[in-house]
């Protein structure tokens, strides 16, 4: 595929537009969330645990990519689990760890939701050169990588920050 033309655009003004596309993937994110019955944390958490796959997550890990505390990750795990999202497993290389999976009747009730809005962003990529995609894929890569980063740095709890103290 040749690349269309492309309108011309400022950092500022792609700022702006990844600002409206977040704000607006986050009211999607809630809908979402409360057409499966979770809530926006539980959610974002079902889809760590779903993107791991085989590789399976510990309880600290999911904390850890959520920013909550153990015990709040706890509090996540056990309503995922009573909703039959998600099973416990012993961890086979140590028997004092547990391990979270995501049930495969779950996974499939919760893609039924996001299917067509990802089927409708693959038609949008297809109005993009191969060299396109690349650049957009190297963005979202660098971005989530700054943005994590950020959060790493600033968004912890006892990280100094505005209106925060040590």
């Amino acid at each position: 595929m040749r690349a269309k033309p492309r309108p011309a655009a400022t950092p500022e003004q792609a700022l702006s537009a990844m600002d409206h596309l977040i704000a607006t993937h986050l009211v999607g994110q809630h809908e979402i969330a409360q057409q499966v019955g979770m809530n926006m944390t539980d959610l974002t958490c079902f889809a760590y645990v779903m993107e791991a796959g085989e590789n399976l997550l510990t309880p600290g890990d999911l904390a850890a990519r959520v920013h909550v505390t153990t015990g709040a990750v706890t509090g996540i795990l056990n309503r995922l689990e009573r909703a039959g999202y998600i099973t416990r497993r012993p961890d086979p290389t140590d028997r004092r760890r547990v391990r979270v999976a995501a049930r495969p009747d779950a996974v499939a009730r919760v893609l039924e939701v996001y299917e067509p809005y990802y089927a409708r962003l693959t038609e949008l990529f297809a109005d993009y050169s191969p060299a396109e995609i690349a650049v957009l894929n190297d963005w979202f890569t660098r971005a989530s990588t700054l943005a994590a980063n950020y959060l790493e740095e600033h968004c912890r709890p006892g990280t100094p920050g505005p209106g925060r103290s040590t």
